[in-house]
C-alpha cells in the first residue's frame, strides 16, 4: 500500500498533515526555519512524524513511534517509507 503525503511545499508553509492507512494513524508537523521573511531555510528545517495504531484520534492516543526527517525530497521519501513499513491492515470481522 502507498500512503499519500502532500508535497514538500505544504510543509514549507508550516502546515500540519494527518492521515491513515488501515489501522495506522499518523501526524506530521514541520519545524520551519526562515532564511528571509519569504524564504525557507530547508537545510535548517525539519519534518517531525508521529504514528500510532487504532481507531482513536491523535489527542486520545499514545504515540508508538516518532521520527524527525530533513525537510527535503529525500527526507519526505524516507518518511513515506517509514510510515508504509508500519501499515497494519484492518482485519475483516468474522461471523461467530
Amino acid at each position: 500500500m502507498e500512503i499519500f503525503l502532500p508535497t514538500l511545499h505544504t510543509f514549507e508553509n508550516n502546515n500540519i498533515f494527518t492521515g491513515s492507512c488501515g489501522l495506522l494513524r499518523f501526524r506530521i508537523a514541520p519545524t520551519v526555519v526562515t532564511a528571509t521573511p519569504k524564504e525557507v531555510d530547508l537545510a535548517a528545517s525539519s519534518i517531525h512524524a508521529e504514528l500510532w495504531h487504532g481507531e482513536l484520534c491523535y489527542e486520545l492516543s499514545e504515540m508508538e513511534q516518532e521520527r524527525t526527517f530533513p525537510m527535503s525530497d529525500e527526507g519526505r521519501a524516507a518518511m513515506q517509507q517509514w510510515l508504509e513499513e508500519n501499515i497494519e491492515p484492518i482485519e475483516p470481522k468474522t461471523a461467530e
